[in-house]
């Protein structure tokens, strides 16, 4: 997360400015919906509620490691690095909900459920943005998918911003993961900028490319998502772990606007969103992989 914040232009006196200046607002509360979170040492303080709709257990847990790691890029609080791995905003909220099982697969009534559920707790917990790592290529039972869709939308109707992966089926056009494909989402996909040099990276080969069947224009922005330090849900052999994908550009960008509604809660989802697309640094790639280009979180802040 060092490398990323430096490529996004978070540095650390930014983000401590920011924090200081909405220290009297109340904690954001960021929704992740994933396979669960550990109580990693660089977590524990932020995870306000956790929920399994797969498993129905009580306590946080995680056995996957894929929603730690995603938890950890919105908020970890770099405890166990001293800072190094902190993420985007480490003083949030985190709400979290255990959709996927420990390979990483899910049934939509389960995203369903908890969609309704973070409806029913949003204010009572702040909810402002819902983090959504998860790809869904295809779906045979369009019933549910569009009832999927009609939750997406009501959160985002009721004040909400949804942020979800752009997958990674790419490079071929039409890639983009239903969960991103609709208009009232930012999806977002994997661009490194250039960072590792000319050479090409996994994560742009594969992420998913526009257009969506419901928006001519998608992704909305990319974020580095190429071999992403984060917390690790097996902390105590190690408690950092390497990653790559659209899911961890995903969290990124929830984190960036974390910061930004921590400082400012009278913003609304939709300026949020406009305010982060406008301030985006064009890649110079096509709009179909790139959207309005690389977030910079210095301009978005500002």
């Amino acid at each position: 997360m060092y490398r990323v914040k430096r490529q996004i232009g978070l540095t650390k006196e930014l983000q401590t400015a920011v924090l200081y200046a909405g220290r009297r607002n109340p904690a954001v509360g960021v929704a992740v919906l994933d396979t669960g979170v550990s109580p990693h040492p660089d977590l524990r303080e932020q995870i306000l509620v956790f929920r399994d709709f797969v498993n129905e257990q009580t306590g946080a847990y995680d056995d996957s490691g894929h929603g730690t790691h995603v938890a950890g890029c919105v908020a970890g609080n770099g405890r166990l690095s001293r800072g190094i791995y902190s993420g985007m905003h480490p003083r949030c909220h985190l709400v979290i909900g255990k959709v996927l099982n420990n390979r990483g697969e899910g049934r939509i009534e389960h995203m369903i459920k908890a969609m309704e559920w973070i409806l029913q707790n949003s204010r009572e917990w702040n909810i402002r943005i819902v983090n959504i790592s998860v790809g869904i290529a295809e779906c045979k039972n369009e019933e549910k998918m569009k009832e999927l869709l009609r939750c997406m939308e009501e959160l985002w109707r009721s004040g909400i911003v949804v942020v979800c992966a752009a997958g990674n089926s790419g490079p071929e056009p039409m890639t983009i993961s239903l969960l991103g494909a609709g208009k009232d989402v930012i999806t977002v996909g994997c661009n490194e900028g250039g960072y590792f040099g000319k050479a090409k990276n996994l994560c742009e080969d594969h992420s998913g490319r526009g257009p969506s069947i419901y928006a001519m224009k998608k992704p909305d922005v990319v974020a580095p998502g190429t071999k992403i330090i984060s917390c690790n849900s097996n902390y105590k052999k190690n408690p950092y772990i390497a990653r790559s994908g659209t899911s961890m550009a995903t969290p990124v960008v929830s984190g960036g606007l974390a910061l930004l509604l921590q400082r400012n809660p009278e913003i609304s989802n939709e300026e949020a969103k406009t305010k982060l697309l406008h301030t985006a640094r064009d890649l110079g790639e096509p709009w179909n992989k790139q959207g309005w280009g690389m977030i910079q979180i210095q301009k978005l802040l500002k």
